[in-house]
């Protein structure tokens, strides 16, 4: 292999490092980000920093007590100092609701990550954070829109 494809490689293999330490819980994950790395999450925003992206996680975690990552049927594409995993999850939250439930949620995402050098220098993740289907103006938009299509 060359250098640029070992590269490649290397990026790819840390991005997948990533979903099995957020999946076991370990905290080393930080260890993966550069200092000045940034998280963009949705309904939360952006965390700048390893210190914000480590109470990011803790936040997280307070509403999940398992998570899963599908990393076998990961779609893992490369493109210079980027790689993009698509993929499905699956978990249970601190509530005892079980989710994706196939209705509502799907527990389909889009991490984006960027890297400097073998770090993680800025990760966009792309996911409907509503795990427990509490959200229930957004349900009711979902099921009101896919009644209409039924008709069709």
């Amino acid at each position: 292999m060359n250098g640029h494809s070992d590269t490649r490689k290397r990026r790819e293999e840390i991005a997948i490092r990533y979903f099995r330490m957020v999946d076991a819980g370990n905290p080393a994950v930080i260890d993966l980000f550069t200092e000045d790395a940034r998280l963009f999450y949705p309904k939360f925003g952006l965390a700048r920093g390893k210190e914000q992206i480590g109470a990011f996680a803790q936040g997280l975690a307070r509403g999940i007590a398992s998570l899963e990552h599908e990393i076998e049927d990961f779609t893992v594409l490369t493109s210079g100092s980027h790689v993009v995993v698509e993929g499905a999850e699956k978990g249970t939250t601190t509530s005892g609701v079980d989710f994706p439930d196939g209705v509502y949620s799907f527990g389909l995402f889009c991490n984006v990550f960027e890297f400097e050098g073998e770090l993680i220098k800025r990760l966009h993740i792309y996911v409907d954070p509503d795990f427990a289907n509490t959200h229930a103006e957004g349900v009711a938009w979902g099921k009101s829109v896919r009644d209409g299509i039924a008709s069709l």
